[in-house]
């Protein structure tokens, strides 16, 4: 089928098919298919073609928007768990003990770790002998963020109890050297468990408990990509924690 679009906006600029063929550094041949046999030229091409045309490159050719939306998943995506609830606590467990560099932990209380493994602050601690650096990110109890989270979670004050009750369980690692403690006054969209490369991120979702929400684990593999956007993430919010004192 003819690209008629094409064709309209060559003939609005006067242009032969060897003209626009030398913009986009390509055969005459190639521009004669586009328009009359109505093909799509790779991204690349097809970019700099549509901004010699100033048109824009997804109305001269839609495939290129569809082939966009149906890309591969992302080569990060390690898994996804439908609910936190479907992961044994064997996998933080996991992630955690391969860090050799650093781990992040950015949450509200997330006490059911130390309920699960009570082992959690030793582990912590050996990581943190053989060098690993570890910062980890409470919630504030008295943030009204935290109250408002309660609320949406239909969980009342319990969060709010269950971040006091988390800082109990971390207060042994106050004094040890490498693990920082600080709380967080920010709204928390996801959860985050961070070992080096590799992040398991608990997605909040509006009403419903940080158990019954989805979990992917992603593995960093480029720069800029999904994984480095959470660790960006973390970053920021714990620019804005303060430090727990005893």
């Amino acid at each position: 089928m003819p690209n008629e679009r094409l064709r309209a906006a060559l003939a609005s600029r006067g242009w032969t098919h060897a003209v626009l063929a030398d913009a986009a550094g390509v055969d005459p041949k190639s521009v004669e298919r586009w328009v009359n046999l109505g093909r799509t030229p790779r991204r690349a091409t097809a970019l700099m073609a549509a901004e010699a045309l100033g048109e824009d490159v997804y109305a001269l050719w839609p495939a290129l928007r569809q082939a966009r939306a149906a890309r591969t998943v992302s080569p990060e995506l390690v898994a996804l768990y439908d609910q936190r609830a479907d992961l044994p606590v064997s996998v933080f467990v996991e992630v955690l003990a391969q860090a050799r560099e650093r781990i992040d932990v950015l949450v509200y209380a997330a006490v059911f770790l130390h309920e699960a493994y009570p082992r959690l602050n030793d582990l912590l601690r050996e990581r943190a002998a053989e060098g690993t650096a570890i910062k980890i990110a409470v919630g504030d109890a008295d943030s009204p963020h935290v109250r408002a989270r309660g609320r949406e979670e239909r969980f009342g004050h319990g969060i709010e109890s269950r971040c006091r009750l988390a800082l109990l369980h971390y207060a042994p690692l106050l004094d040890v050297p490498g693990i920082e403690l600080r709380t967080h006054a920010t709204t928390l969209y996801n959860t985050l468990y961070r070992a080096d490369d590799q992040v398991l991120v608990n997605a909040h979702v509006w009403g419903t408990n940080a158990y019954a929400a989805p979990v992917w684990h992603l593995r960093r593999t480029r720069d800029g990509g999904v994984f480095d956007t959470y660790a960006n993430s973390f970053d920021a919010v714990w620019d804005t924690a303060r430090p727990v004192e005893r």
